[in-house]
């Protein structure tokens, strides 16, 4: 007996929506959260499904059922719903009589509406949305503005409350009475331009010419290649960590010991992972003018420092897992998980010296002056934490962390890459070098606490790693700070006895208490309110201190990331 697919309704392509642009297109989604936030939205489809949308700083959570008591309500037929995101049309054609009707005050109204036309004029160009729209739109292709108003289903929801079940829906007079249901005037009487009706699908037109990456003001396209036209995030950080890990493969030697030394140092990079580095490097080459192709071997460089540091990592901090899989030392032993991880930090300096017959000797100086200077703020980082839990130490300010956090992560996720980009591109003056440390800082440390946050309470499928491992290696995140400045006193004698504990001595139960203690604490919404704030920051540092940099599409690649931070579901 084969399952059901579940239904394609509205509520769920909204929510499909919603999640594909937290990860494909965060600032654009961003900017439509800010016109909506403190709204409640309600949302109403002619195939009975709802939604609520709400915004929550800078990220829009959708809840597919119906809103109690929203400040707006909007009812899409299926008309409205096939020109939502439609690229052939402008937003103020797409609308046509009775088929869109809107409640609530006229500025909330007005916001709805501008989230709406910033979303479908901006991310309509993502071919993902063009083929997540497209199979929505194929299960009932006649609706495409070509099947008579008699054929399509009665409306649900308010609209068919208010409205009687005969007669053509384009030739229906508005209701009589406004008070219960009213639309924008321009909205409920606009009528469509005299045309050809459209195809029944998106077609080729919006595939091979669709609207690129947006720069916070217009749409532009950017990508290593100029085969490729998309414009989003998601597979822009692919084919970056796709061409970084070529690199890598072409610089590992071909010779023995393969099994014991250069196999396993193909392992780690292989793992799945985001590919942020590797693109912010690729990126920030681009936005200086350079060529990304000259960023390549540099990023290949970094991802073998950061893999290196990862096997290390995972031996000190006693983790059994890494990506999903089983650690390094977990699955072939310590000793020969210390060999590669210094195998690839060698290389990783073999792969920065070996830019002197691209890059000439200026930049290469300047790459091995980046490298250094990533790895030292890296190791004091670590012995920073390490040092914490050797003393069984809890810092009681939130600031000891983000000098922690920056040294030991900020600096080679965030920092270094976006440096390390500009000095591939030319650029060697320590001035405009320092112009991202700021904004990439606040934005490095705001990531560290979500991923912090993600390994308490994200699915472990996504998250990569054992869950509640933070917990166990009695990692001092922010939420253990926050809890141990806000237990109560006859609480911390048993959190610190845990917390002492040697990793291999404690069990689940003994995080299942800490992150009990925590949520008592409020210690989780707290981390997650102080990682939005930095974020915000971080991209306000973003826009003033990059201003110099001209608007092109390495730079829009570099405000897409910055926006990922703080549109990314906790």
């Amino acid at each position: 007996m084969t399952e059901t697919a579940p239904a394609f309704t509205g509520a769920r392509l909204l929510d499909e929506t919603v999640a594909a642009l937290s990860d494909r297109a965060p600032a654009i989604l961003a900017a439509a959260a800010g016109h909506l936030r403190g709204i409640r939205l309600g949302l109403h489809f002619n195939d009975g499904s709802h939604a609520t949308l709400t915004a929550r700083h800078s990220r829009i959570v959708v809840d597919r059922d119906r809103c109690p008591d929203p400040d707006v309500e909007v009812a899409f037929d299926d008309r409205a719903m096939n020109l939502l995101f439609d690229l052939q049309r402008r937003p103020v054609d797409q609308v046509l009589p009775d088929s869109l009707d809107v409640r609530g005050s006229r500025d909330d109204s007005l916001a709805v509406w501008r989230a709406f036309t910033l979303l479908s004029q901006r991310a309509a160009g993502l071919r993902s949305m063009q083929e997540l729209w497209g199979a929505y739109r194929e299960q009932a292709p006649r609706l495409w503005g070509s099947a008579p108003p008699a054929a399509r289903e009665p409306a649900a929801g308010p609209i068919a409350a208010r409205e009687p079940a005969a007669g053509p829906i384009a030739a229906r007079e508005p209701a009589a009475d406004p008070v219960d249901w009213t639309a924008l005037d321009f909205l409920a009487r606009r009528s469509p331009e005299d045309a050809p009706a459209p195809p029944a699908l998106i077609g080729d037109t919006t595939v091979t010419a669709p609207r690129l990456l947006w720069d916070g003001r217009t749409s532009t396209d950017w990508s290593l290649e100029d085969t490729v036209r998309d414009a989003d995030l998601m597979e822009t950080m692919l084919r970056c960590r796709a061409r970084t890990n070529e690199e890598i493969e072409r610089l590992l030697p071909d010779r023995e010991p393969r099994a014991e030394l250069y196999d396993l140092m193909r392992s780690y990079p292989a793992r799945q992972g985001k590919g942020l580095r590797p693109t912010l490097t690729i990126a920030t080459c681009a936005a200086f003018g350079g060529r990304p192709d000259d960023a390549v071997r540099a990023a290949a460089a970094l991802e073998l420092f950061h893999n290196g540091f990862l096997v290390h990592d995972d031996i000190a901090d006693e983790s059994t897992h890494r990506r999903g899989l089983p650690t390094m030392h977990e699955e072939h032993g310590l000793g020969l998980a210390v060999n590669v991880g210094d195998g690839m930090n060698l290389l990783a300096v073999d792969a920065v010296l070996s830019n002197l017959e691209t890059l000439g000797l200026v930049r290469t100086l300047g790459l091995i002056h980046e490298a250094v200077h990533m790895c030292r703020e890296s190791i004091e980082g670590q012995a920073m934490e390490l040092g914490w839990i050797r003393h069984e130490v809890v810092p009681e300010a939130d600031d000891a962390y983000f000098v922690m956090s920056t040294k030991k992560t900020g600096w080679y996720t965030c920092i270094s890459p976006c440096r390390i980009g500009a000095v591939c591109a030319g650029v060697t003056d320590p001035a405009v070098l320092s112009r991202f440390d700021e904004a990439f800082r606040l934005i490095g440390i705001a990531f560290q606490i979500q991923d912090d946050i993600l390994n308490l309470v994200g699915e472990e499928a996504l998250y990569g790693k054992e869950p509640l491992g933070d917990l166990l290696e009695g990692k001092r995140t922010v939420m253990l700070i926050h809890l141990f400045r806000t237990a109560y006193a006859h609480e911390r004698p048993r959190l610190f006895d845990i917390l002492r504990q040697r990793r291999t001595d404690k069990t689940q139960q003994h995080a299942e208490e800490l992150l009990a203690a925590m949520r008592r604490h409020g210690s989780i919404e707290y981390a997650t309110e102080l990682a939005d704030r930095l974020a915000a920051e971080g991209i306000a540092r973003f826009e003033e201190d990059l201003r110099f940099i001209p608007e092109n599409e390495g730079k829009a690649v570099l405000r897409q990331i910055a926006h990922y931070v703080t549109s990314r579901p906790l």
